[in-house]
């Protein structure tokens, strides 16, 4: 009689398939992701000391940073004879896409018919207003920050009205405004901010 080893069971083939099976799920990229996408959120719920101080002046140094190679691309690109209509929608614009794919932001160009617009904040409305009143006596425009309902800042910043980019998307209109309009998610703002403190 031949006495079986208490392990004779590893050699048997069923094992052998249970641990290969085990082994496959536990290297299976969905699950990888999975993780990744929990210690990101487990990141994001740690305490962070950043002051609001600090969250306005990133989101006014990006703000400045992104308009102005938003700017450029879109002028470069009316005058090279793209379309003005595509354009003007921010469409064919790949810096500027790249940009707000980046920093997790929404772009927008606004003009003067935005001031009615309810889809935007009072707050944001106020503001568009006042860079209108400016526009209207031709006096001076400057960047603007607004906090709204403490997840979002939105970075407002007026084009010159004798611009190309002023004449050709918004010239039919009475007073010709274009003002960019980042709207930064305060999360991803805080993200990105620690990231670059590590």
């Amino acid at each position: 009689m031949t006495l079986k080893s208490p392990f004779h069971w590893i050699a048997s083939p069923f094992f052998r398939s249970f641990a290969l099976s085990l082994f496959l799920f536990s290297c299976n990229p969905d699950r990888i992701k999975q993780t990744d996408q929990l210690k990101q959120e487990m990141d994001d719920k740690k305490i962070k000391r950043i002051t609001n101080i600090e969250l306005t002046e990133t989101v006014d140094d990006w703000g400045e940073q992104i308009v102005t190679v938003a700017q450029n691309e879109l002028a470069n690109k009316l005058k090279a004879g793209g379309s003005a209509a595509a354009l003007c929608q921010l469409e064919q614009l790949p810096k500027t896409a790249a940009l707000a794919k980046r920093y997790a932001l929404t772009i927008d160009l606004l003009g003067a018919q935005d001031v009615q617009n309810t889809s935007l904040a009072p707050k944001e409305r106020e503001v568009l207003d006042a860079y209108l009143y400016n526009a209207e006596k031709k006096l001076p425009q400057q960047s603007n920050i607004q906090r709204i309902a403490d997840t979002l800042y939105v970075y407002n910043a007026a084009v010159p009205t004798e611009s190309l980019i002023c004449k050709t998307c918004f010239g039919d209109q009475e007073q010709p405004l274009a003002v960019w309009r980042l709207a930064f998610s305060k999360r991803e703002v805080i993200r990105r901010m620690n990231g670059k403190k590590k």
